[in-house]
């Protein structure tokens, strides 16, 4: 006798990532709803928690029941998880745990604890304080960041005082759709007042550098897990990804001091019965291992690469621990040895004249079986004015394209093939220059 099916309430839920949970072994046993659809979350005017809280409580209403919550989404998907989660009894990781990831300066202090020679010199300021540069005090250059964003948002490489003071004039103006939701939660859940109160909503770091990649991760019942690393490349002289590469090309010996410090650092923090993905940097002259950033999710930009590797998304550890089950291992079943998700981009703004055409797309896909390809823009989009998701402080996300191969060669090269026949046009603002 099949048992009833289990509401599986996605916080974020899109065709992309639906498909892949939709493939899961798990997946005939589940009814995948949408807390919330990717339109409701990104894209919008107004992040306001308490009418997404709503929305959800209404579409669980309707649905007679939940089941488990999940997200593979940042702010505020992410943090919705925990209230939802404690909401309806369900499992899940705490909303403090969640937080001492998502809040950068409270993480950091956390990492400070048990992983300080791994982190750079960090301080939180005012953006709107005329003074902010002189208390910083760093010697430049020094990156400056939103205490809560996402894909880079707002995030700025600082030279000296006077790109300082430029940037803060588009911080000033952008600031508060992500730090007045974000100020939200932390004010108004019972969590320490010193961080809901603090007017500093930045976050200044000394620079670290090196191999650049993301390890994705579990924790269940205090025991920290890891799934695989993700190299993140980047274009040469940029800051901006160019493709998250899997296998890690990484030494393992790199790899296993990585796992070391991510236990130490997620079991400092309490996150239990969650995904996370941490972002480090391996710098060879050093020898030294940093860690950049933490997640509390799984990454869905790495979700289609895990499955052409794995033979299954890692959305099946996400789901898996929304449902309260130990994931079993990944293994190695996939059709590929390695694979990629590249993001095509143009780095300087324009008006789109030319995008690849559905029957171009149809002959690259019926040449590469495995391609996945998703146009973010259409001819007379304006670069400046598409979703944030898309976007990060230098550069404009065209496509994503996600590409199997047997080795990093032939990678690049059907990467490589694809682009040359899946041409863009971009017009400049500039009269007369044009870029791709």
């Amino acid at each position: 006798m099949i048992g009833k099916k289990k509401n599986v309430f996605i916080i974020g839920l899109d065709e992309f990532n639906l498909d892949k949970l939709n493939r899961l072994p798990e997946a005939p046993g589940c009814n995948f709803l949408p807390a919330l659809e990717f339109s409701e979350i990104r894209g919008i005017d107004k992040i306001s928690i308490p009418e997404m809280i709503q929305r959800i409580d209404a579409r669980v209403a309707q649905a007679g029941s939940i089941d488990a919550v999940a997200s593979y989404y940042d702010f505020p998907g992410s943090v919705l998880v925990p209230i939802i989660a404690e909401k309806y009894d369900l499992p899940g990781p705490s909303l403090e745990s969640i937080l001492k990831c998502e809040n950068k300066y409270w993480s950091r202090l956390e990492q400070q604890k048990v992983i300080p020679e791994h982190i750079p010199q960090f301080l939180a300021f005012d953006p709107f304080d005329e003074q902010a540069y002189d208390k910083i005090g760093f010697v430049a250059p020094f990156w400056i960041k939103p205490i809560k964003s996402f894909h880079s948002y707002l995030a700025f490489r600082i030279n000296d005082e006077t790109q300082f003071k430029e940037h803060l004039e588009e911080i000033r103006r952008e600031i508060n759709f992500m730090s007045d939701p974000f100020l939200h939660i932390m004010s108004n859940y019972g969590l320490p007042q010193e961080f809901g109160s603090m007017q500093e909503s930045m976050i200044a770091e000394t620079t670290i550098s090196g191999h650049q990649c993301t390890l994705e991760g579990y924790a269940l019942e205090n025991e920290v897990t890891a799934l695989g690393i993700v190299d993140s490349i980047r274009e040469a002289d940029r800051s901006s990804f160019i493709r998250y590469e899997y296998p890690s090309s990484l030494p393992q010996e790199i790899q296993f001091r990585m796992v070391d410090i991510a236990r130490r650092v997620i079991s400092q923090i309490g996150l239990s019965n969650g995904a996370f993905n941490i972002e480090f940097f391996y710098n060879e002259t050093a020898d030294q291992v940093y860690l950049l950033e933490i997640n509390p999710r799984i990454s869905q930009a790495h979700t289609d690469i895990f499955e052409k590797v794995h033979g299954i998304s890692h959305h099946y550890v996400m789901l898996n621990l929304a449902l309260n089950r130990k994931p079993k291992p990944l293994t190695y079943n996939g059709d590929f040895r390695v694979a990629a998700h590249f993001m095509l981009r143009s780095y300087e703004p324009g008006i789109v004249t030319k995008v690849p055409s559905e029957a171009e797309i149809r002959r690259m896909k019926e040449k590469y079986p495995d391609l996945s390809i998703k146009i973010n823009v259409e001819e007379g989009t304006d670069l400046e004015t598409i979703d944030m998701h898309h976007v990060d402080s230098y550069s404009f996300i065209l496509a994503n394209l996600h590409i199997g191969a047997k080795n990093r060669g032939q990678l690049l090269e059907k990467y490589q093939d694809v682009i040359d026949n899946l041409p863009f046009t971009i017009e400049n603002t500039i009269p007369g220059v044009f870029t791709r």
